[in-house]
């Protein structure tokens, strides 16, 4: 249950009433941090624009790079929201989702180049508490993306974090929009399986 009311179209005004419209039209359903941001509307304005505008925007990293940092940092805040909306804007995106099965094991795994586990160390680095990224990470990014893509996907991973970060902390779970049938794995097994091997500072959730 949600640690806040989400409202409905008859609880809201005409303005915000045609933007539930739009995004209902576009997602299947109103997403669930949006009917909780409509208390404040200011804001809930500010963070769709803010959106849409990182959607123009973020053309420099190839997707499939951004969609696995994306998806990793997620899992690590414990967001299951997160997860089932990705993971459906991802499938709609022709990508494949298959390799999320892997990421709590990517150091290791085959499934992922070099670059790949760079990007979702770096994505681990950025979401511990305190923040644990070094140098040496940043430089070996910034010699395989160049700085633009460097920018891009740490700005990638810090917007999810405060996505996963504002959901986790309303209380907004798992919106049922891939319908238990495109996420790879069951969720609770995701967040079993992302914990911080021993010894490793955990990011609280």
């Amino acid at each position: 249950m949600t640690r806040i009311p989400l409202l409905g179209e008859k609880q809201v005004g005409r303005f915000t009433r045609i933007a539930f419209r739009f995004a209902r039209r576009r997602f299947g359903e109103v997403p669930e941090p949006f009917r909780a941001a409509a208390h404040h509307t200011g804001l809930m304005w500010t963070y769709a624009i803010h959106e849409s505008a990182y959607e123009r925007a973020a053309t420099r990293l190839r997707p499939e790079l951004r969609d696995l940092v994306v998806h990793r940092v997620a899992t690590r805040i414990g967001c299951s929201w997160c997860v089932d909306f990705g993971t459906m804007l991802a499938v709609r995106a022709g990508l494949s989702v298959e390799r999320h099965r892997e990421l709590a094991h990517y150091a290791s795994s085959p499934a992922f180049t070099e670059l790949e586990k760079l990007a979702l160390a770096y994505a681990d680095a950025m979401t511990d508490l305190p923040m644990t990224v070094t140098d040496e990470q940043v430089a070996g990014l910034r010699s395989r993306l160049g700085d633009a893509e460097l920018i891009e996907l740490t700005y990638a991973i810090s917007l999810e974090n405060l996505r996963a970060r504002t959901n986790h902390a309303l209380g907004l779970t798992a919106q049922g929009y891939t319908n238990g049938d495109s996420c790879p794995v069951p969720w609770d097994v995701q967040i079993s399986a992302a914990a911080p091997a021993p010894g490793r500072a955990s990011a609280p959730r």
